[in-house]
């Protein structure tokens, strides 16, 4: 098991990745920065807003682990996003 600082993000949904969730450049090539979910031929899938993404992930999150009630999601997401590479303000 992976310990948490070697754990790859996604930086556009902050999902947990490993190898094979990568998103591909518009050469093929992997993107270790994006999950394919987000990113697929150099582009993102979706144009999005950082709070359409918070919303729409805070929904899976509450599916996936139903400790997690709704706000606890969206107080964590509000957290992460900013800091992640598609959404930080340079």
């Amino acid at each position: 098991m992976e310990n948490f600082e070697n754990q790859k993000f996604c930086q556009s949904c902050a999902m947990p990745m490993t190898e094979e969730l990568y998103g591909t450049n518009a050469d093929g090539s992997k993107n270790d920065d994006y999950c394919m979910y987000c990113f697929k031929d150099g582009e993102f899938t979706s144009d999005m807003s950082m709070e359409d993404m918070i919303a729409f992930c805070s929904e899976k999150m509450v599916e996936v682990h139903p400790n997690i009630d709704m706000d606890e999601a969206l107080k964590m997401m509000n957290e992460v996003f900013p800091n992640l590479k598609r959404w930080a303000k340079d």
